[in-house]
């Protein structure tokens, strides 16, 4: 599959630069893949076969859901390569109320107004 609400760069961002670099790029296409089909599910709206037509600043915050859904599971993967415990578990909280925020925005009534206004 293609990734389209996000890339691995924006992924491996997110999951910091103590992320095992032992992930492969085909790892990372899975771990978006999941991360937008999640979102089409939570939100009811298949945001990847209507994504050409949206508004930047949507694609912006499905960018902002997607890769921080992706990250989760990037330092989930191995994270021995962090400085401490603590640091991986921040980050994990950091990208999972950065996903939710995300999530909920994108349920809002006049998030859906806003995108056929465009």
């Amino acid at each position: 599959m293609t990734e389209t609400l996000c890339d691995k760069e924006a992924v491996q961002l997110k999951a910091g630069t103590n992320v095992n670099s032992d992930i492969t790029d085909g790892q990372y296409t899975q771990l978006i893949n999941q991360a937008e089909s999640y979102i089409n599910a939570v939100t009811r709206v298949n945001w990847v076969d209507v994504y050409a037509a949206l508004d930047v600043d949507l694609k912006k915050i499905l960018e902002d859901a997607a890769s921080s859904h992706a990250a989760l599971s990037a330092i989930n993967f191995d994270m021995s390569g962090y400085t401490s415990r603590a640091e991986a578990q921040t980050m994990l909280d950091v990208n999972y109320t950065r996903l939710t925020d995300a999530i909920n925005q994108l349920k809002e009534k006049y998030t859906t107004d806003f995108i056929q206004e465009t």
